[in-house]
């Protein structure tokens, strides 16, 4: 709670000296505010965050390179809002910080247990996995940071489950970094809905990023496979989102680094939903993601592939509805057109 506190308190001021020195994010055609707003509001979340890892103090074996790693995160982007850094040096930067986490702390995912017996395991590759997923957790976040209050909310869900998972393996160092965390960005959300007071820019989002993959990762690093889709879906709008966005810029010949606007927040937005209409619903979808995985902890193999299925379909159907990828793309409504035909003769 304490974060909370210092949340509440400190972003007044952020916002009062952003916009004394001018660290604004102006309007572009990318986004939808009409005004300048005043940015770094991630400086809010690192130093909430920060009083209360002092005041608790919690401990493991992966904290000191965890911290180390998210500092550095937490810099560049600071210095990429400021600055506006190269993507090729952000990632680097990114590797970088990631690789503390890897291999000082020792945080590898070394091996999936396979549903049906034995297991598969990562070897030679195991480092390699776990920096992906670091790294790309990270600028999913950051990816989904498009709207006002939505990182800030969809942190807060996975933030939320991840706390709840971990309350029932019993991990406290995760229990008490996650609600930290969680504190921190509920103090901020109060000023990031909408109508945003203050953005996370960069600085914000790529720490959260960090820290959620980090979480994520600490308590199934050798599980089930069906297991390791728990992290997947705590996380699934904005890794669906960055996938989507992957799959739609290679389809249509664009570099894979190039911003556009056609993610599931500008979609929903042109297809006439208001601002805050979207914000509710991408909060639900997220919620929705997150009891997927609950229930995934909690039933058979096949019922988690029942879950699989049903979940994957309704991605499908949002894909293909808000022609996230393109106009043309409708493999599932294809399909049914094409059994409806052949139904009928």
């Amino acid at each position: 709670m304490i974060s909370l506190v210092v949340a509440l308190v400190v972003t007044p001021w952020v916002i009062r000296y952003s916009k004394k020195l001018h660290f604004t994010d102006k309007p572009n055609f990318r986004k939808v505010h009409k005004e300048p707003i005043p940015t770094l509001g991630g400086i809010v979340i690192v130093i909430s965050f920060l009083v209360g890892i002092l005041i608790l103090q919690p401990a493991s074996e992966y904290h000191i390179p965890i911290i180390c790693g998210a500092l550095i995160v937490f810099l560049l982007g600071l210095f990429d809002d400021i600055y506006d850094l190269s993507a090729k040096f952000k990632f680097f930067v990114q590797f970088l910080a990631a690789a503390l986490v890897v291999f000082w702390g020792g945080l590898q995912v070394e091996f999936v247990n396979l549903p049906f017996g034995g297991e598969l395991e990562f070897g030679f590759f195991s480092p390699l996995f776990t920096l992906l997923w670091i790294v790309g957790i990270t600028n999913a976040i950051n990816f989904i940071d498009g709207l006002d209050g939505l990182a800030a909310g969809v942190s807060l869900i996975a933030l939320t489950t991840i706390a709840g998972m971990a309350i029932l393996m019993g991990d406290v160092y995760v229990i008490t970094i996650a609600f930290i965390l969680l504190f921190s960005t509920l103090g901020f959300l109060r000023y990031n809905f909408f109508p945003a007071k203050i953005f996370m820019g960069d600085t914000g989002a790529l720490f959260l990023g960090f820290m959620i993959a980090v979480l994520s990762l600490l308590g199934f690093k050798n599980v089930t496979v069906v297991s390791f889709l728990i992290p997947i879906f705590i996380l699934g709008v904005p890794i669906s989102d960055t996938l989507i966005a992957m799959i739609r810029r290679k389809i249509n010949k664009q570099p894979v680094s190039s911003p556009d606007s056609a993610h599931l927040h500008h979609r929903l937005i042109q297809f006439g939903f208001s601002h805050k209409q979207t914000v509710l619903l991408i909060y639900s979808l997220s919620a929705l993601f997150s009891v997927a995985a609950i229930l995934f902890s909690m039933t058979t193999l096949w019922g988690s592939l029942l879950i699989l299925f049903i979940v994957s379909s309704v991605l499908i159907i949002l894909i293909e509805n808000l022609e996230l990828i393109n106009s043309e793309f409708k493999p599932m409504t294809n399909m049914i057109k094409k059994a409806g035909k052949q139904h009928h003769k």
